[in-house]
């Protein structure tokens, strides 16, 4: 199979980086985003992970990625997917009820998170370890992304979007 790459976009700020899918390392989560492309919706910046940015949506494979290419402790360019139930997120305190989002128990949203910067690890105060599927690499773009994410965790996500699309 050829290498399949992604431009992941910041929409409101004009920035884009390039990553490269992971097909030999998660390829059933791989397979699953390609052909959910493209995607987009409003960016959230972790709150417990870090240096991570991410968008959540509905679920869109036929049937959820295995555990394939784990971590806790993702590097800068990492692509991750994770996939939660409403009740996993419903609390007030992460705020995705205010934003439209349908987080509820019995939901499942995926979430899909780029990596930005060293020092991150997935541990949540409210559930624990939270392992994600590596399934992207960053090839090129990420410092101009990693400056436009320190922007959007110091000057806020508000009318900003996370956009993945084919890369031609």
């Amino acid at each position: 199979m050829a290498d399949r790459y992604l431009r992941i976009s910041l929409e409101k700020r004009g920035v884009h980086c390039t990553a490269k899918l992971l097909d030999d390392r998660a390829p059933l989560t791989c397979e699953a985003v390609w052909n959910a492309l493209p995607l987009a919706g409003d960016v959230y910046h972790a709150k417990y992970a870090r240096n991570e940015i991410y968008a959540l949506f509905p679920p869109f494979a036929p049937q959820e990625p295995p555990m394939e290419n784990p971590t806790v402790t993702p590097i800068p360019g990492d692509l991750c997917y994770f996939s939660f139930n409403g009740t996993q997120l419903g609390s007030q305190a992460y705020g995705y009820n205010a934003t439209g989002n349908d987080v509820r128990a019995g939901a499942t949203m995926v979430d899909l998170a780029l990596f930005y910067e060293r020092n991150n690890l997935l541990i949540n105060g409210d559930l624990g370890w939270i392992p994600g599927i590596v399934w992207g690499q960053v090839v090129d773009g990420l410092d101009l992304m990693a400056d436009a994410c320190q922007d959007l965790w110091r000057a806020g996500a508000l009318e900003e979007s996370l956009s993945f699309k084919r890369e031609q």
